[in-house]
C-alpha cells in the first residue's frame, strides 16, 4: 500500500510539472502570438513610411526638375522674343527705304535725283537690318534637361528586405560586473558595415524573495547604441538593518513589523551572504567593486531610529543622477511611507515631519489617507492607492516622484533643493513590506518626467 502511494506521488508529482511546463510554453506561444501581431504592424507601418518618404523625395525632385525646364523655357523664350522683334523692327524699316529707293530710281531725270540717292546710300548704311546677327541668340535644342531613369529603376527592383545580421556574442572576458553597473562588451561574429546601431533588451532575474509572475519582469530596451559596449548602472541598494527601529524586522530587503521588539540580524553574516548578490548570471569572470557611496553598516555613529519614528533607510546615498526603485507593501499595515531623507534624520523624527525627509504616507488606523508629507505639512492625495509603489529621484532637478508601479500613473511630485546626500527611506506601522532596488528608470517614467518637468511646481509644494 505504501509503495503504491509512492508510486502515485511520483506521478503526481510528475505529471504536475509537466503541466508547468506545459503552461509555460502556453503562455509563451501566446506571447509569440501577440508578439507577431504587434511586431508585423510595426514594420508594416514602417514599410509605408519608407515609402512615403521616397514618394516625398520623388515628388520634391519631380518639382525640382520642373521648376528648372520651366526657367530654363522662360530664359530662351525671352531672348527668342527680343530677337524676333528686333527682326521685325528692322524688316520693317528695310522695306521702307527699299520703297523709297525704287521710287527715287524711277524719277532719275528729276533735278533732285543726285540729293536722293546719296541720301538713300547714307540711310542703306545706317540701316538695322545691316547690323543685325542673323544668327539665334540660343538653341532651340533642350536635350540637356532629359531624363532617363533607368538605372534607377533597375536599382528599385532589385529592392529587398533587409538582411538579419548575425546575434552578437558577449565577450565575456572585457565584460565587468562592478556593484552598481553592468560593463557590456559584444562583438559580431562576422563583420557587417550595413549595421547602424545594436539594440539592448534586459531584465532584472537576480531579484530576492520568491520568483515573481513573468508579468511583473518587463524587458527594459535600450535602444541607439553606436558601439560595441554599453555600460548599464543602477540604483542597487540593501536596508540598513543596524540603525533602524527596534520593532522593524530586516531581512535584505524585507522589512516586518515586530511588536515584541524584533530580532536584529547579524550585519556581518548579510554582508557575508550579499557578496554574491552583483555576481553574473553567467559566471562572467566579473569582479564586485565597493561603491564609495554604499554607507558602512555603522553610518559614523548613527542612532538607532526610536519611539514613534518607525523608520529604516537604505545604505546607499544618492548625490547625483536620476535613479528609481519599486516597494511592495502589505495592504494590512496600519501606517506605511516611502521616500527619502537626509541622513541627519534624528531618531525620533518621523518621516515627512520635518524638513530633512519627503514622502508620501498610507494611514490605515481609524481614518484612511493617502497623503505627500514635508516639512510637518501634508497635501491629501486623490488617486487610488496601488500595491507597488515606484520613486523616481532626480538629484540635480531636484525631483522627487512617486508612480503606480504598475500603471506608471504619476501619485505626486515633490520639487526641492537638495542641499545634501538623501538616502531611501521607508516607516511602517503593523505590516510589512519588499523593497525592490537596482532597477532601471523605466522608459514610461522618463517620458512622463520630461513631459511634466515644467509643470510638476503645480502640485510640488508643500512649504
Amino acid at each position: 500500500m505504501g509503495d503504491q502511494k509512492d508510486a502515485l506521488r511520483k506521478i503526481i508529482t510528475t505529471l504536475a510539472m509537466k503541466n508547468e511546463e506545459i503552461q509555460n510554453f502556453i503562455y509563451a506561444l501566446k506571447q509569440m502570438l501577440q508578439n507577431v501581431e504587434v511586431n508585423s504592424t510595426k514594420v508594416q507601418e514602417d514599410l509605408e513610411g519608407e515609402f512615403q518618404s521616397l514618394f516625398s523625395l520623388l515628388d520634391e525632385l519631380k518639382e525640382g526638375m520642373l521648376m528648372k525646364i520651366k526657367q530654363d523655357r522662360a530664359s530662351r523664350t525671352y531672348e527668342l522674343q527680343n530677337q524676333l522683334a528686333a527682326c521685325t523692327k528692322a524688316l520693317e524699316s528695310s522695306e521702307e527705304l527699299l520703297e523709297t529707293a525704287n521710287q527715287t530710281l524711277e524719277g532719275a531725270e528729276n533735278h533732285d535725283f543726285n540729293q536722293a540717292a546719296k541720301q538713300i546710300k547714307d540711310s542703306v548704311t545706317m540701316a538695322p537690318a545691316f547690323r543685325l546677327s542673323l544668327k539665334a541668340k540660343v538653341s532651340d535644342n533642350m536635350s540637356h534637361l532629359m531624363v532617363d531613369f533607368t538605372q534607377e529603376r533597375r536599382m528599385l527592383q532589385s529592392l529587398k528586405f533587409l538582411p538579419v545580421p548575425s546575434a552578437p556574442e558577449i565577450d565575456m572576458a572585457e565584460s565587468l560586473v562592478a556593484d552598481n553597473c553592468v560593463a557590456l562588451v559584444w562583438r559580431m561574429p562576422d563583420e557587417d558595415s550595413k549595421i547602424d546601431h545594436y539594440v539592448l533588451e534586459y531584465r532584472k532575474t537576480n531579484f530576492e524573495g520568491p520568483p515573481r509572475v513573468k508579468e511583473d519582469q518587463p524587458w527594459m530596451v535600450i535602444e541607439g547604441i553606436k558601439q560595441t559596449e554599453y555600460t548599464l548602472t543602477a540604483f542597487m541598494f540593501r536596508l540598513d538593518a543596524s540603525t533602524c527601529h527596534q520593532n522593524l524586522k530586516v531581512e535584505e530587503l524585507s522589512v516586518e513589523w515586530d511588536a515584541m521588539g524584533g530580532k536584529v540580524q547579524d550585519i556581518k553574516a548579510r554582508e557575508k551572504d550579499g557578496k554574491g548578490r552583483t555576481a553574473s548570471p553567467v559566471n562572467s569572470p566579473a569582479r564586485c567593486v565597493q561603491s564609495p557611496k554604499r554607507m558602512p553598516s555603522a553610518r559614523g555613529g548613527r542612532d538607532r531610529f526610536t519611539a514613534e519614528s518607525y523608520t529604516v533607510l537604505g545604505d546607499m546615498l544618492i548625490d547625483g543622477g536620476d535613479h528609481y526603485w519599486e516597494v511592495r507593501y502589505d495592504r494590512d499595515s496600519k501606517a506605511f511611507g516611502v521616500g527619502v531623507a537626509y541622513r541627519t534624520l534624528g531618531k525620533f523624527d518621523q518621516l515627512g515631519k520635518t524638513s530633512s525627509s519627503w514622502c508620501v504616507h498610507l494611514n490605515n488606523w481609524l481614518q484612511v489617507s493617502f497623503t505627500a508629507k514635508h516639512n510637518n505639512k501634508a497635501k491629501v492625495l486623490d488617486v487610488p492607492v496601488p500595491d507597488c509603489i515606484g520613486v523616481y529621484c532626480n538629484f540635480h532637478e531636484g525631483f522627487l516622484s512617486f508612480y503606480n508601479a504598475q500603471t506608471k500613473q504619476l501619485l505626486h511630485t515633490f520639487k526641492a533643493k537638495f542641499t545634501q546626500p538623501v538616502l531611501p527611506a521607508f516607516m511602517v506601522w503593523c505590516g510589512s513590506f519588499h523593497v525592490y532596488s537596482g532597477l532601471q528608470v523605466p522608459s514610461a517614467v522618463k517620458c512622463l518626467q520630461k513631459r511634466n518637468s515644467t509643470a510638476s511646481s503645480s502640485n510640488a509644494s508643500l512649504t
